[in-house]
């Protein structure tokens, strides 16, 4: 039986960006996480060696080499929602630490996701830097802007740029046979995510709530998310969920919120993790509830990664992709 090629997981998180390899056929032998709640979800659902401390700590001789480095370097110094220090900082200097990674292994590939706002940073300056780093290490560069609505059939709107590289020294032909997965047609409907049934009632904006008849008269439609933005609620004209976001639980901004025949309610934590695509099993720990809408917003769409990884793993083996038709 061949051996699965290996990953190593840098800010793991909850590991999305694992499951989505350990999916495509990749065996994911170690990974990093400094959030201690996030630590706590991981550990629920994965048993390989977690490292659990600040990157910045984390003795890279002490962990095996891998096949595939992954990461979702931290992406606030690159969101719109940021100031927009990019590398002046701190925590986009994390790019640079990952690459500490890159140089003690070698990896065979790279695989680096952050928001879709990357490209366009500081007049795409950051972005220029982010690729000539790559390429100087004789890695070959791919990159684009992916929405889970478009590639993981999962109606919501999530837009993040993936970053793969080959090393060209292994790989100095099959590199060229990797392509980002095509579009695929939405077919899953936003109310097969929803939960039918009644849930708890701490989840439903009632007659006594702050907003309710502001609520009342916006939310109509049972088909769609709406976002409540603290002074308005915005509806999503698509029929898919907006961008699920890491402070969606802390109250007024960014809300989730559904209309079903039990009332006006926020999306569960569970139905969040069901929008990033997390499959069934995936176990939720006895956190409270702002920790998980946080890990359900920092994450990435695990249907997404699944598909890359798939082409990854093509590439790898010298197997064509398949390739947009114009």
């Amino acid at each position: 039986m061949k051996t699965k090629f290996t990953v190593g997981s840098l800010y793991a998180g909850i590991g999305g960006i694992c499951m989505g390899f350990n999916k495509a056929g990749f065996k994911v032998e170690w990974a990093n996480e400094y959030d201690k709640n996030a630590c706590i979800t991981y550990r629920e659902n994965f048993d390989h060696q977690l490292v659990e401390k600040d990157i910045m700590e984390v003795n890279i001789k002490e962990l095996s080499n891998v096949d595939v480095i992954a990461g979702g370097f931290p992406c606030q110094p690159f969101s719109v929602a940021g100031h927009r220090k990019g590398f002046e900082d701190n925590r986009g200097n994390h790019f640079f630490r990952m690459l500490d990674f890159v140089d003690a292994m070698r990896p065979k590939v790279l695989f680096f996701e952050n928001v879709k706002n990357l490209v366009g940073h500081d007049k795409g300056n950051t972005f220029k830097v982010i690729r000539k780093e790559i390429e100087d290490r004789n890695y070959s560069f791919h990159a684009k802007v992916l929405n889970t609505k478009d590639y993981g059939n999962i109606p919501h709107n999530r837009e993040r740029i993936f970053i793969i590289g080959f090393d060209k020294n292994v790989y100095p032909e099959n590199y060229k046979k990797f392509e980002f997965p095509l579009k695929e047609t939405l077919t899953k409907k936003v109310k097969e995510l929803f939960i039918q049934e009644k849930v708890e009632e701490k989840f439903y904006y009632r007659e006594d709530k702050y907003m309710f008849d502001m609520l009342k008269k916006d939310i109509t439609k049972e088909d769609t998310v709406y976002q409540f933005r603290r002074q308005y609620v915005r509806e999503n004209k698509s029929n898919v969920c907006p961008t699920l976001t890491a402070n969606m639980g802390t109250g007024g901004h960014n809300v989730p919120l559904i209309k079903t025949k039990f009332g006006i309610r926020k999306l569960t934590p569970k139905e969040c993790f069901d929008f990033q695509g997390f499959p069934e099993g995936y176990k939720l720990p006895a956190l409270a509830n702002s920790h998980l809408y946080k890990q359900a917003g920092n994450s990435v769409s695990v249907p997404v990664i699944e598909r890359i990884a798939v082409n990854i793993l093509k590439a790898m083996n010298g197997i064509d992709c398949e390739i947009e038709k114009n």
